[in-house]
């Protein structure tokens, strides 16, 4: 196995596909790589203790392993049992915040690991579970690799028989296999080739398990503590946008200690919460986004016009074709010198100064509208990004069904060639923000985004129409097949519990997928 030392390139993975990454066999390598498993905790100390000796049994090397328990204000406070991994200790969450992402921060900004692993405070873990997800982290350094587990009602167990059964690999003597819950997404992952096929794989990142580097972590930033439902989804789509690649390990199993939570109307609340903080950070949940008067906070597209040297006629009336096109979810970052009203001058009409001091009264109050020396590298946490020139402001519906196409064609970069001349570009955030991390000195991005996502040149009358009003059933058109680019892969169907690109729930008509045959039952940690 090539391990990723800096000098290597890193291997251009298609969309989800992880199929050129080879994980080497477990047991069969020599990790070199430090790891920090986070575990934030609230209470729970007897979870906590039979989840300290799962990681004491674990294969991957100890000394390579640090294990930071965040004490969420438990009360009593949690202790270290005597059996854990070697290197464990515990912080307490600061003072500002509550909830598993405030926690987690907190783990983040002690840890010292190249890897860092989140765990929670109720899992048994095989003792392959570490070994099998931090493989996937030597190969390339922008994958999320998310470990598997099932429910189990919990059931009196010491920390001396969960780190013995860990240890001889045979688990499977804790848990009843028949009585064993699955997770919603197991089937899901399955179903799409293990995400290599998913167009939205953030979204069974839910969290229980997960690792990826440490660079990774830092440039997203780490949890938004201001979510204290949902965060791990949020916290996923992120990483989406910075141009990670998700990758489910069937080696990486676990138990989570107790039952999936009733639906009921506490249930029911706290989804609703959910979606509350999501419609506001996820744009491409558009199911959660229904009210067309409403401001989010992350808008769906980013309209850059780079406004130097332009008068503020040119530049007001860009800004207004934007805001009343058909798409209203946008956000318009206008580029220029705006330093030169810096420091109380005067600007005398006339001059670039006084222009710009035009405009920044006219647009200072609208929150949609933002000021910039400079765009920044890509749009994120904004999905897609529209760069034109100010004197070529994109028709009423070119966003709305740019966009659109984009989706449909699973493409990176729409290049929209312009009636008057020159271009403007409609670009994915997680494309973009791959193809940075990707491209060598001098290399054109547009090349790596068309190797990862897929570029289409398109003229801008393409797009220039109103979408048409939905055809009333009975004189409904059969659909045409999306135009699709050159690389691309057959459509995959979609289930009731994964979303489509557009964020969308799937049509409750898709054919649903098989059974799989009746496995031979056999423990659930057990080798095959």
């Amino acid at each position: 196995m090539a391990h990723l030392t800096g000098v290597e390139p890193r291997p251009r993975i298609r969309h989800n596909d992880y199929s050129p990454l080879t994980p080497p066999p477990i047991g069969g390598w020599t990790p070199t790589l430090g790891a920090s498993v986070v575990i934030p905790a609230h209470g729970g100390q007897h979870r906590l203790d039979l989840t300290l000796a799962a990681l004491a049994a674990q294969t991957y090397p100890a000394h390579l392993v640090e294990v930071i328990v965040v004490d969420d204000r438990s009360d009593p406070p949690l202790r270290l049992p005597d059996l854990r991994p070697e290197n464990t200790r515990i912080v307490a969450a600061p003072d500002g915040g509550w909830g598993a992402g405030h926690a987690m921060n907190a783990g983040i900004a002690v840890a010292e690991g190249e890897i860092v692993q989140r765990l929670d405070a109720d899992m048994v873990i095989s003792r392959e579970h570490l070994e099998a997800l931090f493989r996937w982290q030597h190969l390339t350094d922008y994958v999320v690799t998310i470990g598997g587990k099932k429910f189990a009602e919990e059931r009196p167990l010491t920390p001396g028989q969960v780190y013995d059964a860990v240890r001889r690999g045979s688990p499977e003597d804790l848990f009843d296999p028949s009585e064993l819950v699955s997770s919603s997404t197991e089937e899901t992952i399955r179903r799409l080739d293990g995400l290599r096929a998913s167009k939205n794989p953030y979204q069974v990142c839910t969290g229980p398990t997960v690792s990826l580097r440490r660079a990774l972590l830092d440039e997203v930033r780490g949890f938004d503590t201001d979510v204290v439902r949902g965060q791990d989804t949020e916290f996923a789509y992120r990483l989406a946008q910075a141009g990670a690649v998700f990758v489910p390990d069937a080696e990486a199993r676990a138990v989570h200690l107790g039952l999936p939570a009733q639906r009921g109307e506490h249930g029911r609340s706290i989804v609703r919460l959910v979606e509350t903080h999501l419609a506001h950070r996820v744009p491409l949940r558009r199911d959660l986004r229904k009210e067309p008067g409403r401001r989010w906070l992350v808008p769906y597209v980013e309209v850059v016009f780079d406004v130097t040297g332009a008068g503020e006629g040119r530049i007001v009336a860009a800004v207004d074709a934007v805001l009343r096109g058909t798409l209203t979810d946008v956000a318009v970052t206008l580029t220029g010198p705006w330093s030169l009203l810096d420091g109380g001058r005067r600007w005398a009409p006339g001059t670039e100064a006084f222009d710009l001091a035009l405009v920044r009264a006219a647009f200072g109050h609208d929150a949609r509208v933002r000021f910039a020396e400079r765009a920044a590298p890509t749009a994120a946490p904004v999905p897609f990004r529209y760069t034109a020139p100010v004197g070529a402001p994109p028709a009423p519906a070119l966003l709305e069904r740019g966009v659109k196409a984009m989706l449909e064609e699973r493409i990176g970069l729409l290049v929209v060639e312009l009636p008057e001349g020159g271009t403007a570009t409609l670009e994915r955030t997680e494309a973009a923000a791959r193809a940075r991390r990707l491209a060598r000195p001098g290399e054109d991005p547009a090349d790596v985004i068309a190797q990862t996502h897929g570029v289409r040149h398109a003229a801008a009358g393409e797009f220039e129409k109103s979408p048409a009003p939905a055809a009333k059933p009975a004189a409904a058109a059969a659909p045409q097949p999306a135009r699709q680019p050159a690389t691309a892969k057959p459509a995959t169907e979609k289930s009731a519990n994964e979303k489509s690109a557009t964020g969308e729930p799937a049509t409750a008509h898709a054919p649903q997928p098989q059974p799989e045959a009746s496995p031979r039952r056999r423990g659930l940690f057990r080798r095959s």
